[in-house]
């Protein structure tokens, strides 16, 4: 297996829950033995294809600044849609399979029902615009491949929603919050769970191939996706100053930003877990146990 953008926060698990499967070699963009999986470089991709010749191939590197790819569409869509495009022709010709992820940011987030995968498609923003690219790009190619939608990526390690919150927590008496934008916070460990076991089947059964929508069970909005990361720290003892009660209710409007973001992000899981007899998990046990995570050295810290 090759796995393309191993130090994200969903590749650092798949580098977990793919090594039980057989051999895996990550490659970032500086690479290892003359190999190199910058996205950048069609040239490098295709030759750390060709050089390992992979069974399976899962591209977890992605161009997700949202509001600055609306300056680098360029550069965006190298990424987002280019690579996963050349990565697709060459696991077609090393029949292999090829994993990818996509976006809820494909839709236009209107309405309030959950998307499903045939649902039409209508970016707000270049980075949704190039997401939606490479997954054209890879349907194009016709070779056995699944693309998994997600939504609220986090993860224990790295840059997101639940660091940024605690990190304010500590610091403010009082938080505004967006609660017009819905949606299902998803755990970067229980998309790398659901990837190794939809790779076990789907290497030997191409007719699964396709797209498929990969979030957690329910549905939330940001603000009380905060109330309740805040509600756990606190009840664990964490130097919150922030209370729950001082998180104030905001709409998209009150914080401008270069790319719009869809107020509808609820994607639909009944494929994904009837294709793979999956259960998906509530979304708020997957946030509790990566708080947990989290909270462990610093309590460390302070005992020291």
């Amino acid at each position: 297996m090759l796995l393309f953008g191993p130090n994200g926060q969903v590749g650092w698990e798949l580098r977990r829950a793919l090594a039980p499967l057989g051999e895996l070699i990550a490659l970032d963009r500086l690479g290892r033995d003359g190999l190199r999986g910058d996205l950048t470089d069609s040239d490098a991709i295709a030759n750390a294809i060709r050089t390992l010749q992979p069974d399976v191939i899962v591209n977890a590197a992605a161009y997700t600044a949202v509001d600055q790819a609306e300056s680098e569409p360029e550069l965006a869509r190298l990424v987002n849609a280019t690579a996963p495009g050349v990565m697709a022709e060459l696991a077609r010709e090393q029949n292999a399979l090829l994993i990818h992820y996509s976006t809820d940011y494909v839709f236009d987030g209107s309405g309030d029902q959950p998307w499903h995968e045939d649902d039409p498609t209508s970016p707000l923003n270049v980075y949704g615009q190039t997401k939606w690219e490479g997954e054209e790009a890879i349907r194009a190619v016709d070779g056995n491949h699944l693309i998994f939608r997600t939504a609220w990526v986090y993860a224990a390690r790295g840059h997101n929603f639940i660091r940024t919150i605690i990190r304010l927590a500590c610091e403010r008496d009082t938080l505004k919050v967006v609660n017009d934008q819905h949606g299902a916070p998803t755990g970067a460990e229980f998309i790398a769970d659901v990837t190794a076991h939809a790779v076990r089947t789907a290497v030997t059964c191409p007719e699964l191939r396709g797209i498929y929508h990969l979030t957690a069970a329910g549905e939330t909005t940001w603000y009380e996706y905060a109330r309740f990361v805040v509600e756990q720290v606190r009840a664990a003892g964490m130097p919150v100053r922030v209370a729950p009660e001082a998180i104030e209710a905001v709409d998209t409007d009150a914080f401008p930003t270069a790319a719009r973001r869809p107020n509808n992000s609820r994607l639909e899981g009944y494929k994904l877990e009837t294709t793979f007899g999956l259960k998906r998990p509530d979304w708020r046990s997957g946030v509790a146990r990566a708080l947990e995570e989290m909270a462990i050295p610093q309590k460390q810290g302070r005992a020291d």
